[in-house]
């Protein structure tokens, strides 16, 4: 690495997890976010159920974990974000490394603004009947016309800034140590109460028992996809956590852990949404008919009617559920902005989170007038040629930007820099610090030959069901 001498001598020391599990809550509560809840389920009951689950889960502990592990050594090794993690290997590769930094700028703001929506519907099943939140109208009122929706906001910035301000072990640490057993008990508790629904086991079977007749090559693009949006990769956020992971501690046991919560967390959200909209509603079409926002916040509070009188009970626990998903993923998008800013400046953490939060209120703020203010400017038509004339938002633009084009890209880049370029071995020597590397030979097949390709079938895929050619 250049310049690694001059680096250890005159860097600050850098912040540290406490140990292997705070890395590896840390890391996991960044996986599993909104993606997991309001995207998963919809894929697996409209792919099969269990013969979706099944490719999901191989291609997690084969193609992710050669991902997850790259990006986590590479943090590890250089002892930097991103920006620095890339250029430590020579100045001309610092373009890798700034691509990498530019995602987690353009995710944060919009995954803000979602997480205010969270925290509002959270809020609502405590003041609310579960029959007003589930009009219609609703979601609707309240993006599109209600100022409210700044505040909720506002609030959801000041509890992210709030934890990263604390710093690694006191904020992050602290509060992932708390959450993420707190989200798994929540999702175990809707999940059980899901199941006592008459019709419900009727549900849980659509859901797990494989339908192969639905296993196609759309089905795997889309676990693809599931995979690597789900997994926090290339968006820099496990190259800074990897930074902050001791030399002492087993990475590649790490990561396999980080693998198990994610995929079981993801596994409990179909659990706690398919049999219950198959109890409610007759059938599980609707849940693989609609994802996202639409899912979440429209279909949902729909389902929990079926609850009757527990409705306002589990639409508040669901909710928070979701809200403590977003705000661990959240967390870990700003900490990595405010990362890439001190390593950047070196003008120390304070500095770097007063620049990313004055940058997070600013850009959220218009992400959010793209719903009310600047509802008629629509970049997905006139950047993209994509849809019909304003049928999308800032916010659609800008995660098509990062999710659908530049993490792909980025992942690319990773694959062929540390593939063909460093070499695998590099890593590898880094992995072998602390442990055996008992996966170092699908690391290596993966990384340089399997990965590289799968990451061009996803961007294209992506691209072509944007633009409605096909449907994933």
């Amino acid at each position: 690495m250049a310049n690694s001498t001059e680096t250890t001598e005159t860097a600050p020391a850098r912040a540290s997890w406490s140990g292997k599990w705070g890395f590896i809550l840390a890391a996991a509560a960044s996986a599993v976010g909104l993606g997991n809840l309001w995207r998963f389920p919809y894929l697996a009951a409209k792919y099969g159920g269990g013969a979706f689950l099944i490719t999901y889960i191989v291609l997690v502990v084969t193609f992710g974990f050669a991902l997850m592990m790259a990006e986590t050594a590479l943090g590890r090794m250089t002892g930097q974000s991103a920006i620095g993690a890339f250029r430590s290997f020579g100045k001309k590769f610092t373009i890798i490394g700034i691509l990498a930094s530019a995602v987690p700028f353009i995710i944060t703001p919009y995954y803000a603004l979602i997480g205010g929506w969270v925290t509002k519907y959270m809020a609502s099943y405590i003041v609310q009947p579960a029959e007003a939140i589930a009009d219609g109208e609703f979601f609707g009122g309240f993006i599109l016309q209600n100022a409210e929706s700044y505040l909720w906001m506002f609030i959801f910035i000041a509890c992210v800034v709030a934890v990263v301000a604390f710093g690694v072990k006191r904020g992050i640490e602290r509060v992932n140590k708390v959450l993420m057993p707190a989200l798994i008990i929540m999702a175990i508790i809707i999940s059980i109460f899901a199941l006592t629904l008459p019709g419900a086991l009727d549900g849980l079977a659509y859901y797990l028992i494989p339908d192969f007749s639905k296993f196609s090559a759309e089905l795997v693009v889309a676990a693809m996809g599931q995979m690597f949006f789900s997994l926090s990769l290339a968006m820099g956020i496990m190259i800074t956590y990897g930074s902050y992971f001791s030399k002492k501690e087993d990475l590649e046991h790490s990561v396999r852990r980080i693998e198990l919560f994610d995929t079981g967390i993801a596994i409990l959200a179909g659990l706690m949404i398919i049999p219950a909209a198959v109890a409610v509603q007759g059938s599980g079409e609707t849940v693989a008919s609609t994802a996202g926002p639409g899912l979440m916040f429209g279909v949902l509070p729909q389902v929990f009617l079926g609850f009757g009188f527990a409705a306002n009970i589990i639409g508040f626990l669901f909710f928070a559920l979701v809200f403590f998903a977003a705000l661990t993923s959240c967390i870990s998008l700003f900490e990595t902005l405010v990362s890439i800013v001190d390593d950047a400046t070196n003008k120390g953490r304070k500095f770097a989170i007063m620049v990313c939060t004055v940058f997070l209120v600013i850009v959220a703020t218009i992400v959010n007038l793209g719903y009310n203010e600047l509802l008629s400017i629509d970049l997905m038509y006139s950047v993209f040629g994509i849809g019909e004339y304003q049928d999308s938002q800032l916010l659609d633009f800008f995660d098509f930007l990062s999710n659908t084009i530049m993490m792909p890209i980025v992942a690319l880049l990773t694959c062929i820099f540390v593939g063909w370029i460093i070499k695998p071995k590099t890593l590898i020597s880094e992995v072998k610090q602390s442990s055996k590397f008992t996966g170092e030979k699908l690391f290596v097949v993966m990384i340089k030959y399997i990965a590289p390709v799968f990451v061009v079938v996803i961007l294209v895929a992506y691209v072509m069901n944007t633009a409605g050619i096909i449907n994933l």
